[in-house]
């Protein structure tokens, strides 16, 4: 599954061939999470909720990459990394 982004420890992951709804995968310290591109947890938990805000935070910056992302991943293309969160 390819990286797209890493910041304060925090991976962010996405699938070329996924199903619907969009989402990505986020990880952190081992624990792993599903959030859609609104920043809900769809499944699992990051254990931390300083991890998940920033998850959140990150996610509400970059929803236009997100979905762009989520577009070529649907077309068989290969995906962009995103900047990580400063």
């Amino acid at each position: 599954m390819p990286v797209i982004a890493r910041f304060f420890g925090i991976i962010i992951r996405m699938f070329y061939d996924e199903h619907n709804p969009p989402h990505f995968h986020a990880e952190y310290q081992g624990n792993k999470a599903v959030f859609d591109f609104r920043g809900n947890i769809l499944k699992g938990s990051l254990s931390s909720r300083t991890a998940t805000r920033l998850v959140r935070e990150w996610t509400d910056t970059h929803v236009a990459d997100l979905e762009e992302n989520w577009t070529l991943a649907e077309q068989g293309k290969e995906i962009k990394t995103i900047p990580p969160l400063d």
